[in-house]
């Protein structure tokens, strides 16, 4: 084998197919494009969405809601979560992404009073519920609110 011998392996290159050269090439005249039309001209590009003119169905429904661009976003933990921490500790996010508990990209963190808790914990969150500060601060511990 030299390197002026070598070649392609056989099928795996294709001529192109080359449209409108005549009607011997059995692509001649439209050149596979049919007949008349929007289609047939150079340059067609059809909108996504496009429905020959008719009004299309994204148009034709009605608009709902809308979004509130000041929302916030909180990861949500319940009391019956932190019974895994051990007693006297310190619970806050890097501690929970930590535990695998929370993931994702950084939301703020909300506290719920779901479940209950029988250690002294410190816990630090952007917010708490009522139930969850009143059951932390019963079982000698600490809310503390991040601003």
């Amino acid at each position: 084998m030299e390197l002026n011998n070598l070649k392609p392996k056989k099928g795996s290159r294709k001529t192109r197919k080359r449209v409108g050269r005549g009607p011997g090439s059995g692509n001649g005249k439209t050149a596979g494009r049919g007949e008349k039309g929007q289609k047939s001209r150079s340059g067609f590009s059809r909108m996504i969405g496009f429905e020959g003119g008719q009004m299309p169905l994204h148009r034709r429904l009605p608009k709902r809601g809308f979004t509130n661009i000041f929302r916030q976003e909180f990861d949500i933990l319940n009391l019956s979560d932190l019974e895994r921490f051990e007693a006297g500790s310190t619970v806050d996010g890097a501690a929970l992404r930590h535990a695998g508990m929370i993931k994702g990209r950084q939301k703020k963190l909300k506290v719920l009073g779901n479940g209950n808790i029988s250690k002294k914990l410190t816990v630090h969150a952007d917010k708490f519920s009522k139930t969850a500060r009143e059951k932390i601060e019963a079982a000698g511990g600490s809310c503390q609110e991040i601003t």
